[in-house]
């Protein structure tokens, strides 16, 4: 096995997971969070339901502790579909495919729960106008959800590697 095959165990990156998520009971800016970097991060190195399965209980938890809100079916479902761009970046896993996961994951974000925002039809008038309202006055929101998905990915993927450089690469070659 060569050095840059070697994994490392789930229970590390559940833990890694865990952690990022409790981050998400923190004071924050609002969409500084790690969620979105969860997704991704479970999108390429877990299999299975677990991909999905594991952003969306922990946003569910944590979203019982801070409170349910309206709309949550857009949220969760960006989320889901963020895990599938993870499995994107598995497929050939490297630098440019996680900037461009998180870039786009971010984008997906937006665009997802804001137009569930203005479907709502409680906030911005249900037209054309209305729409682009809705996505303007977002703009301040985006820019602390891309840069808390820069971030919450930087060390979430920094930490898997560091970890997987120092600890298990290692192992493999002793």
């Amino acid at each position: 096995m060569k050095k840059s095959e070697v994994k490392i165990p789930n229970y590390i990156i559940i833990g890694l997971i865990l952690v990022a998520a409790l981050s998400r009971l923190l004071p924050h800016q609002p969409n500084f969070t790690p969620i979105g970097a969860i997704a991704i991060f479970a999108g390429v190195f877990l299999r299975g339901k677990y991909i999905f399965v594991l952003p969306t209980l922990a946003l569910l938890i944590s979203d019982y502790i801070l409170g349910f809100y309206n709309g949550m079916i857009w949220v969760y479902s960006s989320f889901i579909s963020v895990g599938l761009i993870g499995i994107w970046i598995r497929n050939k896993y490297n630098f440019a495919r996680v900037s461009v996961g998180t870039i786009s994951s971010s984008i997906l974000f937006f665009v997802v729960t804001n137009f569930g925002v203005w479907l709502n039809g409680s906030i911005y008038p249900q037209n054309l106008q209305g729409l682009v309202s809705c996505y303007v006055a977002a703009i301040p929101f985006f820019r602390n959800s891309i840069s808390g998905d820069i971030v919450y990915v930087t060390v979430l993927f920094g930490s898997y590697e560091l970890i997987r450089r120092k600890y298990f690469v290692k192992l493999a070659s002793d």
